[in-house]
This record gives structure tokens, sequence and C-alpha cells, in this order.
């Protein structure tokens, strides 16, 4: 059953954030912040146009100025019906003119600019060459934390996306695993999460056997056998906000070390969660969940980052990893996602999406942790 959907966003809502961002930018240094065709670009104004061209489509946000989206004529009816469209200036150009050029005075020439990770590198270079004096930084490392912090609406949004993937996650342990392919099972959690209210699957991730020591495995063609571990990892998109979250299951009774690797990662799980509070560093959650690990002998096994933040996409800033020293701050949406993955023959993960509080944390997936014995 689908979750009712939340109130929409409005205008003063992404007026708000883009007056945010203008701001962040200027703190960090920087003339001002442009945006291309992506999640963030989502994210600050609500649009998102209908297919990712060669034509420039770009949002200029400075301190003290104006928003101005600069798009192709021929889409301009689209963004204007953009729910942030009333919170800032269109600038169209139709084909046959520059883009750069008409783009150019609306930036400092010497300027220091944050632009969007997804946008094209042929349109940085176009910018560039119209001015010459003018600098760029990617905003993941300009501005990690622009879309980190959740405020009430989307924090409501980020749990029902989990409430929806664990919903979906109680279903697929009721179909049959043994004797079908993990493709078969993957299309299965797929409608799952469509069934319950995603509008967009990103993954679904099932890993059988030693197919789960892979941590991105792809479904493929293996037939999932009794005796196997299986690893589900899957989420998307649901009323714009990500879900992802894995459980670990066993495809009939497991054997002891299966039994004791399962239990290892949901400690080193519940440990990482268990640092979470505001002020810790991002990697202190990494270190707790790979501390237990290690000291249980499996420290080489777990090879990636503990964790990633989560919003508009499933994957984003802040990451639970070594050497990354952002503090956490209330509201801020991430994974805790440990794993042992030991090659050719199974692996084990568990990952809950985690919101940091006033004290502590809260999980936002709320699905047993133990062994699922599934047919």
């Amino acid at each position: 059953m689908k979750a009712d959907a939340p109130a929409p966003f409005t205008a003063d809502d992404y007026r708000a954030r883009m007056e945010h961002a203008a701001t962040t930018a200027s703190d960090a240094g920087l003339a001002g912040l442009l945006v291309g065709p992506g999640p963030d670009l989502v994210w600050l104004t609500g649009y998102q146009p209908t297919a990712m061209t060669e034509r420039l489509t770009l949002l200029r946000l400075a301190p003290g100025e104006d928003p101005v989206l600069v798009v192709p004529k021929l889409e301009a009816p689209d963004a204007e019906q953009a729910p942030g469209a009333g919170a800032l200036t269109l600038r169209d150009w139709t084909d046959g003119q520059d883009p750069y050029g008409t783009t150019a005075p609306l930036l400092d020439k010497a300027g220091r600019y944050a632009i969007s990770d997804s946008t094209w590198a042929m349109h940085l270079l176009g910018l560039q060459e119209q001015l010459p004096d003018s600098s760029y930084t990617a905003v993941t490392k300009a501005l990690p934390m622009l879309r980190a912090v959740k405020d009430a609406a989307e924090l409501e949004r980020v749990a029902a996306a989990g409430a929806a993937a664990d919903a979906a996650y109680e279903e697929i342990k009721k179909v049959t695993f043994a004797g079908r392919k993990e493709t078969d099972v993957a299309a299965d959690l797929a409608d799952l999460l469509r069934r319950f209210g995603h509008e967009q699957v990103d993954f679904t991730v099932v890993g059988s056997g030693p197919n789960g020591a892979n941590p991105h495995h792809e479904a493929g063609d293996r037939v999932i056998g009794h005796g196997d571990m299986v690893v589900l990892d899957f989420g998307g998109l649901m009323h714009g906000y990500g879900s992802d979250t894995t459980r670990t299951v066993h495809v009939g009774e497991p054997t002891d070390e299966e039994r004791r690797v399962h239990d290892i990662v949901r400690e080193a799980q519940q440990a990482g969660f268990e640092a979470v509070r505001p002020g810790v560093a991002c990697q202190d959650i990494d270190r707790a969940a790979r501390a237990h690990i290690t000291d249980a002998g499996y420290g080489e096994y777990f090879i990636h980052r503990t964790g990633h933040g989560i919003g508009t996409t499933t994957h984003e800033p802040p990451y639970m990893i070594e050497g990354e020293e952002q503090p956490l701050v209330p509201g801020m949406c991430f994974s805790i996602e440990p794993g042992i993955y030991l090659p050719g023959r199974f692996g084990v993960r568990i990952e809950d999406i985690v919101t940091v509080t006033a004290d502590g944390g809260q999980r936002l997936n709320g699905t047993d942790h133990a062994m699922a014995i599934v047919g």
C-alpha cells in the first residue's frame, strides 16, 4: 500500500534554498554557484529538463543578486512551469546563438565559482573560453554540505522512502529463492519498490553465494541454490528522495561460520550506529564499525567505506570514511553499511539509513537485522 504523498515544495521553499546556496558560496570565498541539470538543480529549483542534451542549461546563483536560469528557448516553457520558477529569472537563448556568450555577462570576469558535478565538461570549457580569468571548483569539494542537512519536510520524505523499502523487504522474504535466477529476484524487488511508492528504482543488487562477495554485484543468470547466502541491496527515489537498504538472507539453514560472520557484521553495524551523535566526525562512524570487524579477524574483507549520504540522490556527501573530519549535524542522513566479503565463497552486508538527532541517531529502516531464512 502506497503512503500518501507529502505536500509539494513551494516557490518559497526553493527561494530559501537558492538564498542559502548563494550565501554558502559567498562564505566559502566564491563569487557564486553554477548549476547544470542534475540533482543540485532539482533540489534548488524543482526543474529537471526532459532530456540531458548538449544545449546549455545553467543556474547562476550569486550573493546579493537574483537567481538566473539560462535555458534553451525550446525548453523555456517547461522551465517556466518548474515549482521554483517564481523565485528566479529565466534567460533564454536560441539555436544558432552562442549560449556561453549569453551566460558570460552574468558572471564575474575574474570570479571563482563552484560548479555542479553533473555539468558537462563542454559547458565548463565554453565558459572558460569566454572568461579566461575565471576559475571553477566542484560543488562537492567546495560546498560538500550544501544538501547534507535535511529540514523536516525532507526528513519526512527520506523516512517514507525507507519505510517503503522496508515493506519491500518484508515481502521479498516470502518469495521463492531456490531454483530461480538472481535476475528473477531482482525483478521482484523492483516491482515491490514501485508497488510501495517508488517512482524510480536505482539498483537491486542480488548477490547469491560467491557473487555476494562482490559488494556491487549486478544480478545475473546464476541460479540461486539451497545453502546460498544472498545479499539484497536495493533502493531508489520516492517523492524525490532516496532509499537504500541491505539485508543478507540465507536459503535454508546456514553453517556455523555463516552465522558467525553475519553476527559480526550485525554487531559492527550496531557499533557504527551507537557512535552517531552531533559533533562526531564522519570518520568515527567508519572507525567504530571497522574496529569491530578488524578485532574479529576479518578486517581485510571489509573493502569499502562504512556509509554515504542520501537525499535527492541515493549516494551523496557526507561519506563515512577514514579522513572525513566533517562533524555530524542534526538533520544529516546517511547509510551505515559494514560488510564482510569472502572471495569465492559468500558475502554479508547490513545497511540502514540513519539521521542525526539532537542527542544521537535515529534509524530510518526498521526491519530485523537477524539473518532471515528463505526458501
